[in-house]
């Protein structure tokens, strides 16, 4: 029996306002800074085997294990798997590739795409694997839980030796699983720090993942690996070495393969004196008429110089020593005031700037430095942070690290062990409406799902409007202080394009999809819960009462929705995606953009339509009383 929503378990902030936008549309990746790994031929690569391609287009089938398909051309890495590939026992590694090129620190970004039931992995100096794994079929365990061998993890080491069934250690799973389905396009962001070696060789620090990200989401933070994972090329471990990929274990293919080496010599502070003034300053103060409350020379930056606990000023001189000449990026952290940072006698943070970030040209050599903090704000602590990054040096805090992070707050999670519901505002990052504004969906009801598997839902508009895996929602900007009512998805998100109405009567099936409700009547009519506490959407469009009900599908892989129009408007179309490229597959599939697979379930005999329209393709489907689909990603 079904509940009416007053009575259900949710959470809920009320907004006003309508929004206006695209569909379903995928977006593109932005540039990604770095230096390219050029997929024209294979000359950024050691000899390879034959399984390694350079082709124009690749697709997996989701119903075929293991095959890759590809089609010629340039820009895609592919490893298809060779018919007969036997073992060499003195060639382990043989049908992996290796980069010409080796590295130490280094960024590493790039798309790869794995086929079902396939394996792969990226070995960082040809050492230190992230695994690559089709973890969206999960016959036989919990994708909920990553194991060392899933998608996004490190991989365990291996000791023959240790007794049977410890032979493995030393793994890293994924924190959650942030896997896209199979034969779509994922992205992966490393920050990789290479082990420490004295001048006699000896290692004196262990190689560390700084920071990978799957699909957006952080999946390791700062995690140190004590030596080689299992099929690592090397069993030593070295300053530098060649990126490997594995070849040997499945089919997989990559592109965008983007990387940023650390290996130039960090700018050094010297001869620092500090000179403590006691007073509410600003910009303009001529704090130097007045007597230092201290004084004298110091080797940090840091607040705690200061015995004053408010309203000070600190001024720092001395030199920096840059060895690398080139672009430098300067972030001056400075809560509860202002600051102000020259060096070589130009300006990077202006005094009273809002945005406590500069850019500077150095010479090499030994540079005059100033810096001030103004501490004015008696509710915040003390706090002086001095960041900088340049060419081939990753950012690093050059001031003391102690209370640099004042501004830190918990966080405020809600975990949806049991089905769930919140509403709340839901900020759409990188849409903007017809105005050129940012796009915040005031009625938005997140449904939370224990498999895992959630989704936002447009109360305005009837519309999906994104869909993700992984962990439920940050609801930290809401609940926070005096709040902002939004919340965050915290999974691998897939979002479906800025809201618009899910259904609109056209003239012809070339009529340009409406931008807003104006002469549709929409009414939305809340929604009911069944016995498991989960909606059936309702309300009224074009005279028709609508029941929306989205499920997530049972094996986790993606969400069903069916709708159920009672006595539907003529010339009535549901729009179930747009994007740069659709393209039909078998069996009622399409591919939106590599980023997501639609299945068409039900449409009451209507044929689906691919059309364009504004430079975009659109999937439309006539509406003739009731349509099923699935969205799986």
């Amino acid at each position: 029996m079904s509940k009416p929503f007053t009575t259900a378990r949710f959470c809920w902030l009320l907004g006003i306002g309508w929004m206006v936008g695209a569909g379903f549309a995928m977006a593109q990746p932005t540039p990604t800074p770095g230096t390219p790994i050029l997929l024209n031929d294979l000359s950024a690569f050691k000899p390879a085997t034959q399984n390694w391609q350079i082709v124009g287009n690749v697709r997996a089938d989701l119903s075929k294990p293991n095959v890759i398909s590809t089609e010629k051309g340039t820009g895609i890495l592919a490893n298809v798997p060779l018919a007969k590939a036997p073992e060499d026992p003195k060639n382990p590694t043989k049908y992996n590739l290796f980069t010409t090129t080796e590295h130490g620190d280094i960024d590493l970004e790039l798309d790869y795409m794995i086929v079902p039931k396939s394996n792969s992995g990226i070995y960082l100096q040809g050492r230190y694997e992230i695994q690559l794994f089709d973890s969206w079929d999960n016959t036989g365990w919990d994708v909920r839980s990553p194991r060392t061998v899933d998608n996004g993890s490190i991989y365990e080491r291996w000791d023959p030796k240790r007794p049977e069934g410890q032979n493995g250690y030393d793994g890293h799973p994924a924190r959650q699983n942030a896997s896209r389905a199979p034969g779509l396009w994922q992205h992966l962001k490393i920050a990789f720090q290479a082990p420490r070696f004295n001048a006699n060789g000896q290692k004196t620090a262990n190689a560390r993942m700084l920071r990978v990200e799957l699909n957006g989401v952080l999946i390791h933070d700062d995690v140190e690996l004590s030596g080689p994972t299992r099929g690592a090329a090397f069993d030593d471990e070295k300053p530098l070495g060649a990126l490997m990929l594995q070849g040997d274990h499945g089919a997989v293919a990559f592109r965008n393969i983007r990387y940023t080496s650390y290996d130039k010599a960090r700018p050094e502070l010297a001869n620092l004196t500090y000179s403590v003034y006691k007073g509410k300053f600003t910009k303009d103060s001529q704090y130097d008429k007045t007597a230092p409350e201290s004084q004298g020379p110091t080797t940090i930056l840091s607040s705690s110089i200061s015995r004053i606990p408010n309203d000070f000023l600190i001024r720092y001189t001395g030199t920096i020593r840059v060895q690398e000449p080139g672009e430098y990026s300067f972030n001056l952290s400075v809560p509860g005031g202002e600051g102000m940072l020259k060096i070589n006698n130009q300006s990077v943070v202006a005094p009273g700037s809002q945005a406590n970030r500069g850019k500077v040209t150095l010479p090499k050599g030994d540079l005059p430095l100033e810096l001030l903090y103004y501490k004015t704000a008696g509710w915040f602590q003390p706090a002086l942070g001095l960041s900088v990054a340049g060419p081939g040096i990753r950012e690093f805090l050059i001031s003391d690290p102690i209370g640099t992070n004042q501004d830190d707050v918990d966080p405020i999670l809600i975990d949806a062990s049991t089905n769930t519901l919140l509403r709340s505002f839901m900020d759409m990052p990188g849409d903007r409406n017809t105005q050129g504004k940012r796009v915040r969906v005031t009625h938005a009801i997140s449904v939370g799902s224990p498999a895992q598997v959630h989704y936002t839902y447009d109360l305005d508009k009837g519309a999906m409007i994104q869909v993700w895996r992984g962990l439920f929602l940050d609801a930290t900007p809401m609940w926070h202080d005096r709040g902002d009512g939004s919340s965050r998805p915290m999974g691998m998100v897939q979002r479906l394009g800025t809201p618009v109405l899910f259904l609109a009567t056209l003239a012809s099936p070339q009529t340009n999809w409406p931008t807003d409700t104006t002469n549709s009547s929409y009414r939305p009519k809340g929604y009911v819960l069944d016995g498991n506490d989960l909606p059936t959407f309702r309300y009224q469009s074009y005279g028709s009462m609508v029941d929306d009900k989205i499920r997530v599908l049972e094996s986790g892989q993606g969400v069903r929705r069916e709708l159920t129009v009672a006595t539907p408007a003529s010339n009535l179309y549901a729009r179930l995606a747009s994007g740069s490229v659709i393209s039909p597959l078998e069996n009622g599939m399409y591919l939106i953009d590599g980023q997501a697979y639609l299945r068409i379930d039900d449409t009451a005999g209507a044929k689906p339509i691919v059309r364009e329209s504004n430079g975009q393709k659109e999937l439309l489907v006539p509406v003739k009383g009731k349509l099923t689909y699935s969205i799986l990603f």
